[in-house]
Parts: structure tokens; C-alpha cells; sequence
């Protein structure tokens, strides 16, 4: 079966999350993604959290870089010295899809920004992943992750009530990001198709945690209001939120009336018929007494008991589940939720693209390459020969000559 990118060649400047995640993407619907890198560094998610010694048993990088960068080839090439920037201009002329996330304007000062680029490539579309955006008083700070939760005021909403803010447990933004850049990149593509030409593409972690917090800032435009955290309450129903058992924790969320009435004869519990529960108004009303009541009867019985019953009745649940218990899970395997690849004679197991096409597929071609690995190949297919790379490489092109 054919794939959706296949023929679309990407040049990955991208690093650490947000924009790898992206190209993997595209990697997986068929593109040849080439990971341009540092000579001798490469992306820093390489050794991410892992110590260097341990590395080998990782298959030579850290786990978070097995997440992220399969199906991609690497070509280590150094942007600081004019040989260097030859190469990646000369890759950028005959690529679709230039992806970076350097700060603004590092790109034009190597000399491959976006008009530079498009003066050669007028097909290409480019796609710049920034923190705080190309303009405005704060286009020009760095950031990560944490740093745009704590912006957005995303921290300020996570955790529990009167305790200190808590960061979201996974780089939300970042791979919320990935899937702008994403849903850009083929737009742009999509409409290349009917006009031939290339367009740039800009996105930034302040675009992509307003997005996440669209309600939350609409609902302050509108009426001032500033909500505060609730542990894993929902301020807009009630009950929505975790709730104890005997042996773990359970999600129930029944927020309309009927869902409500067949809740409460699921559990069988006289102690929800009260009058102050009647209403979805009268429940929000009456929030801490409800969840008080809820919580005496679920703490009585099994998480399997709960998710029977209100399972059973079309009640909205879920056990809690650890990482583990979630990774494992039969239902993701039911819908092929992860894919598997050998990296240096160890079976890795990563999270699959979040999608499916019934006239397209996405298959696992590379693991993600050892830095450099795929020079040689990658400059030939570009229209180098070997005196044209022997030549580059003594001016400094690929790192410092030994």
C-alpha cells in the first residue's frame, strides 16, 4: 500500500520534542525525513536523562529520542562555517519541507531563512517552531515546555486546591505543538498541489498552550473569570473527577441529569437520592457534600466493581492506571497503539502516530539513527561526488577535520 507522503522529502533542523515529534509524523505517512544535525552533539534528546556510560543499553540513545525520531536519517553538517551552510542550502533547494525550531532569526543569520530558502525553492514550505513567536516583546526569549505552562498559567490550573502550582506530568505543549506543525505542514502541502508554490509556516509553544487553554481564556474575556485548581475536579459538572475504592481510584464523570439517575441505581446507594443532588445546578451547588457521599459509597467496593456497574449503564469511567498499566493495556494493543523496531539488537517498543488511514499506511522503514550514520548516502543523492565531499570536509563542513 502506497503512503500518503511518499515522495515528500523534509529537511529536519528540529531538536528535542516538539518539532521531531512532528517529523516523525511524517516520516511514519512515507516522507524522507533527513535529521540535519550538530557535528559530534546532534540533538540534544540524545542523552536526555540517561547517563552517557548507559547509553549502549538504550541502543546508543536515551529513550526519549527512541520516542521520536524513527523513520529519519542523520547527516551531521556544521551551520557556523560557510561550507557548512553550502551543504544545507544545497539540501534545502531539492527538499519539500524545511522544519526548525532555533530561536528567531538564527536561521537568516546562516543564511537559510525563509526568503533565502525560497529564492532557490519557491515550492518550499517552511515551517518555523518558535517559543514565543517571530514578533512581540518577548519574540526573541527562549523557552521550553515547563517555562510556556507557567506562561500560560497552565500550572496555575494543575494540582490541587490552596497547594503550589504542579506542572502538567508530560511536555504537553511541546507534543501538542508537534500536531500543529503537523496539520500546517500538509495544509501547506495541499494547497502547494493546486498552486505551485511553497509557503512558510509559523507556529509557536504560546500558540499551541493557548489552544490547549482556549475555553479557560475565553471564559475570562468574557466574564473576568480566573479559575483556580481543582485536583482533578472539572468546574463545568459534578461528579467529574476521580473518586477512592478499595483498592485504587476510579474516574466517574455523569454529568447530565439522566446519566446522574442511572448512576446512582448502578451503585444502589440511597445516600445520592437527596434533593440537594436532583439537578445538574443544584449538584454544582452542592459540590463538596456530593463528592463527600460519592466517595463514602465507591470507597466500599473494588475499581472493577465500579467500572462494571457504571460501565454496564453507559456511565462515563475509568480505572486509574499507572504508566505501566496503561503502556500494557490490551486495548492498546487492539488498535495497534504502539509500533516495534530493533535498535542495536535490543527490541524497542514506542508509541505508534496517533491516526489511521484506510487508503494510506504507517510503516516503521528506520529506527532512529545513530548520529551521522547516513552522510555519505544522503550527500551523493544531493549531487555530491567524492572529491566535492573530500572538499567540504577539509573546509570544516561536517565538523572539524581530524
Amino acid at each position: 500500500m502506497a503512503r500518503a507522503l511518499d515522495g515528500i522529502r523534509v529537511l529536519d533542523f528540529s531538536r528535542v520534542f516538539a518539532g521531531p515529534a512532528a517529523t516523525q509524523i511524517l516520516g511514519d505517512l512515507g516522507a524522507d525525513v533527513i535529521k540535519l544535525e550538530e557535528p559530534g552533539k546532534g540533538d540534544e534528546a540524545r542523552y536526555l536523562g540517561v547517563d552517557r556510560q548507559e547509553l549502549e543499553k538504550f541502543g546508543g540513545v536515551s529513550p526519549s529520542f527512541l520516542a521520536l525520531n524513527r523513520n529519519k536519517r542523520s547527516i551531521a553538517v556544521d551551520l557556523s562555517c560557510a561550507a557548512g551552510r553550502e551543504v544545507a542550502m544545497a539540501m534545502a533547494q531539492k527538499c519539500d519541507v524545511i522544519v526548525h525550531n532555533f530561536r528567531p532569526g538564527a536561521m537568516a543569520k546562516f543564511g537559510l531563512g525563509y526568503d533565502a530558502v525560497r529564492a532557490r525553492n519557491p515550492r518550499i514550505v517552511y515551517c518555523e517552531f518558535t517559543a514565543y513567536g517571530q514578533k512581540g516583546p518577548m519574540s526573541h526569549v527562549g523557552a521550553n515546555d515547563l517555562a510556556l505552562q507557567a506562561h500560560s498559567g497552565l500550572i496555575s490550573l494543575t494540582g490541587e486546591a490552596d497547594r503550589p502550582p504542579v506542572r502538567v506530568g508530560t511536555a504537553a505543549i511541546d507534543l501538542h505543538g508537534s500536531l500543529a506543525i503537523v496539520s500546517a505542514v500538509l495544509a501547506a502541502l495541499f494547497q502547494r498541489e493546486r498552486t505551485g508554490e511553497g509557503q512558510q509556516v509559523e507556529t509557536s509553544l504560546l500558540q499551541s498552550s493557548a489552544h490547549l487553554l482556549n475555553y479557560f481564556y475565553t471564559e475570562y474575556w468574557m466574564e473576568g473569570t480566573v479559575r483556580k485548581p481543582m485536583g482533578t475536579a472539572n468546574h463545568l459538572s459534578v461528579p467529574n473527577q476521580v473518586f477512592p475504592t478499595s483498592d485504587g481510584g476510579v474516574v466517574i464523570i455523569a454529568p447530565t441529569n439522566e446519566m446522574w439517575q442511572r448512576m446512582v441505581k448502578a451503585l444502589e446507594s440511597s445516600e445520592l437520592e437527596r434533593p440537594e443532588f436532583a439537578t445538574t445546578v443544584s449538584r454544582l451547588h452542592n459540590r463538596d457534600l456530593l463528592v463527600a457521599t460519592l466517595s463514602a459509597v465507591t470507597q466500599r467496593m473494588p475499581v472493577a466493581e465500579v467500572v462494571r456497574r457504571l460501565s454496564a449503564v453507559k456511565v462515563n469511567v475509568a480505572k486509574v492506571n499507572s504508566v505501566g498499566e496503561a503502556a500494557d493495556h490490551a486495548q492498546l494493543a487492539a488498535i495497534d497503539g504502539f509500533v516495534e523496531f530493533d535498535v542495536g539488537g535490543r527490541q524497542v517498543k514506542a508509541v505508534a502516530t496517533p491516526f489511521k488511514m484506510s487508503g494510506s499506511e504507517c510503516v516503521v522503514d528506520r529506527p532512529p539513527p545513530r548520529l551521522d550514520i547516513d552522510s555519505q548516502t544522503i550527500l551523493r543523492e544531493f549531487g555530491f561526488d567524492d572529491a566535492g565531499i573530500a572538499a567540504l570536509k577539509a573546509q570544516g563542513a561536517f565538523g572539524k577535520p581530524s
